[in-house]
C-alpha cells in the first residue's frame, strides 16, 4: 500500500507527472494570456511605467507551483517554460519572445530549489526562488525593456514593486496553494 508523505522528494519523472505538468502549463498559459489584458489596461493609465513589474508575479506562478507540487528537478523550469509556450500558442502579443522569457523565468525560479539541492521545497526554497526571479528578470528587463533609461530612484521603485509582486504571487500564494493541496491529501 502506498502511503502519503507530503514532504517526500520523488527521484524519477513518471507519466502522471508529465501529464500534470502539461495540464498546469495549459492552465497557466490561459491565466498568462488573460493577465496580458490586465497588463494592457494598466499600461493605458498613469501606471504604465509600473505595469510590467506589477504583473510579473502572476506571469511567474507556474514554475514555483510545479516545483513545490511535483518536487522534481527541473519542474520549475519546465512548468514556466511550458506555460509560456502555451501562452504563445494562444496568440500572445509577445509571440515567440515568450519562449525566451519563459526559459529565463523558469531558470530563475529553478535556482531557488537548486540552491538546496532539491531537498527543500518549502518556504526557504520558495523565498530564494522569488529572490532569484526578481534579480534575474530585472536584469533582463534592464537591457531588454529599456530600464537603463530610468534614473536610479525609478529603478529602485520598479525593483521593489517587482519583488513585492513576486513575493505575493510566487511566494505567499503558491505556498498557500501547496498547503491546501497537502491538507486535502491530494497526491501529485
Amino acid at each position: 500500500m502506498q502511503t502519503y508523505d507530503p514532504n517526500s522528494t520523488k527521484q524519477h519523472w513518471q507519466v502522471k507527472d508529465i501529464i500534470f505538468l502539461a495540464l498546469l502549463a495549459a492552465f497557466f498559459g490561459l491565466i498568462y494570456q488573460g493577465a496580458s489584458y490586465l497588463y494592457y489596461a494598466l499600461a493605458a493609465t498613469f501606471l504604465k511605467p509600473y505595469a510590467n513589474d506589477l504583473m510579473l508575479g502572476i506571469w511567474l506562478m507556474a514554475g514555483p507551483l510545479a516545483a513545490i507540487l511535483l518536487k522534481r528537478r527541473g519542474a520549475a523550469f519546465l512548468g514556466e517554460f511550458l506555460a509560456a509556450t502555451a501562452e504563445m500558442l494562444l496568440f500572445s502579443s509577445w509571440g515567440a519572445a515568450n519562449l525566451i522569457t519563459g526559459a529565463l523565468q523558469g531558470a530563475a525560479s529553478e535556482l531557488g530549489f537548486l540552491t538546496y539541492g532539491y531537498k527543500n521545497f518549502g518556504k526557504k526554497a520558495l523565498t530564494l526562488s522569488v529572490i532569484f526571479s526578481a534579480i534575474m528578470t530585472f536584469a533582463w528587463d534592464y537591457f531588454q525593456s529599456g530600464y537603463q533609461a530610468y534614473p536610479l530612484s525609478m529603478l529602485l521603485t520598479l525593483f521593489g514593486i517587482r519583488l513585492l509582486s513576486l513575493a505575493f504571487f510566487d511566494g505567499v500564494l503558491i505556498y498557500q496553494i501547496a498547503q491546501l493541496v497537502s491538507k486535502a491529501r491530494v497526491r501529485v
